[in-house]
């Protein structure tokens, strides 16, 4: 019942938005704009791209390595996983997915693996509002549509929050162990507080990393050039569509439309994404061109890699109802920081 809820939500955001970036379309001119695209500037794109989701496997390593050091190559396909999932099933399972994989495959504790996945997504939130608020200088807040521009403050408001709450977390635990047994004593029945605290426990250590200001600084380093790399495939589709708008403007554009798809909606952000179009057509291009441009953006950020993920779940043999069955976890022993003991596997 809860995902079928969940579903109906998505379903409900992503029609929306399409109804939002419908507005004063021109069906006709979007496909005659679609018809005349040189669509073999998509192929660099999907080369750009494909080194940002390696730099993103490397920034998951990266904060995975103080609870298990996995070679790149073998987190690369559990990345794509991710991206299927993400693609394919509403409310960003493919996190939870990509979390099962890693358990199934390599023995790190789901719980552990959540905490840097969810660290990842708050930095890259942050980067998008660094590339949002970049681009405001130069491009100006009225270019924003006004519809989406709580979207941003929301999101600057959820990301930069949750960022302080992690670190608090990280660098003073004995407060953070007080302040969850305080709740989990009062508000908790019996019956879940084991499970509970070991979820808790798992997720505390995969926060670890956030105690060197180094790690810190080198995570959002990585995340800055994955978005970069990505706002660079925007750049080389742009080149298959009869306009131009400066580097800094396509910032602003997967600034907002990343932020935009954090809400939940439809599988594969329908609708969520659009919003692209707008912030285009604020730029000063014809909207029908803009639509038909965000249009084929979608496909070739979508498809390139919904298809490499689906081919390495197809391969390891992976089911979607083997992750929802994943069986809960039990609190760590006394003196297991990661939850790993004697079965902990190596790569």
């Amino acid at each position: 019942m809860k995902r079928r809820w969940q579903l109906l939500l998505g379903i409900g955001v992503s029609l929306l938005f399409l109804w939002l970036a419908v507005q004063g379309l021109h069906i006709q001119e979007v496909w005659a704009y679609l018809r005349g695209a040189n669509y073999w500037w998509i192929v660099p794109g999907v080369v750009v791209y494909f080194l940002a989701v390696w730099a993103r496997t490397w920034r998951w390593y990266y904060l995975l390595r103080p609870v298990q050091a996995l070679a790149i190559r073998r987190l690369f396909p559990i990345v794509c996983i991710g991206y299927f999932g993400n693609n394919v099933f509403p409310a960003r399972l493919g996190e939870l997915l990509r979390a099962y994989v890693l358990h199934r495959d390599a023995g790190v504790p789901i719980s552990t693996s959540l905490a840097p996945i969810i660290i990842e997504r708050v930095f890259d939130g942050l980067v998008m509002l660094l590339f949002v608020f970049l681009a405001l200088p130069f491009v100006g807040p009225e270019h924003i549509p006004s519809v989406y521009r709580g979207v941003v403050i929301g999101a600057s408001v959820l990301f930069f929050g949750a960022l302080a709450v992690f670190l608090a977390a990280a660098t003073n635990p004995r407060r953070a162990d007080a302040l969850y047994h305080f709740f989990a004593d009062r508000f908790l029945p019996a019956r879940l507080r084991r499970p509970v605290a070991g979820f808790y426990q798992r997720f505390m250590a995969g926060l670890s990393f956030l105690r060197s200001g180094r790690d810190v600084l080198m995570v959002f380093a990585t995340s800055v050039v994955i978005w970069l790399l990505e706002t660079v495939k925007y750049w080389f589709v742009m080149h298959a569509f009869a306009f131009a708008v400066p580097f800094i403007g396509l910032m602003l554009m997967n600034g907002v439309v990343n932020l935009t798809t954090t809400l939940p909606s439809a599988p594969g952000y329908i609708g969520t994404f659009e919003v692209g179009a707008r912030v285009l057509e604020a730029l000063d291009v014809p909207y029908s061109l803009a639509f038909g441009y965000t249009i084929a953006l979608h496909v070739a950020l979508w498809f390139p890699i919904t298809a490499l993920g689906g081919f390495y779940m197809l391969r390891a043999g992976i089911r979607w109802r083997d992750a929802a069955s994943a069986m809960p976890e039990q609190p760590l022993p006394k003196g297991d920081p990661t939850g790993d003991g004697d079965e902990r596997r190596q790569p």
